[in-house]
């Protein structure tokens, strides 16, 4: 059985005990959080306010940062060059069920 949910407005296909990372979200280690999904599928595919009944059950496992990308602006002629960078945070959390 798995499941589509959504966090930080990208969608991901989860079953139970997938450790996934996700945009930052509340929370200390340990903490359990609900989400509601999108899409369930199983023994029957369920959509809309069929799915709206399951719940995805998880735990935050860490939070941290990834790599870090950098961002390049270059302009010919005028010689305008600048860099910048970015580390996006992130919550790593762990699947514990879909129940319905």
């Amino acid at each position: 059985m798995f499941a589509v949910i959504t966090s930080g407005g990208k969608q991901y296909r989860v079953s139970e005990g997938d450790v996934l990372k996700v945009e930052k979200l509340k929370g200390e280690a340990g903490d359990k959080i609900d989400l509601t999904p999108l899409f369930v599928s199983g023994d029957k595919v369920l959509t809309g306010s069929e799915a709206a009944k399951f719940v995805v059950s998880a735990e935050v496992v860490d939070h941290g940062k990834h790599k870090k990308i950098y961002i390049r602006k270059y302009k010919s002629g005028i010689q305008y060059r600048k860099r910048t960078g970015h580390r996006q945070q992130f919550t790593a959390i762990k699947i514990v069920g879909i129940k319905g």
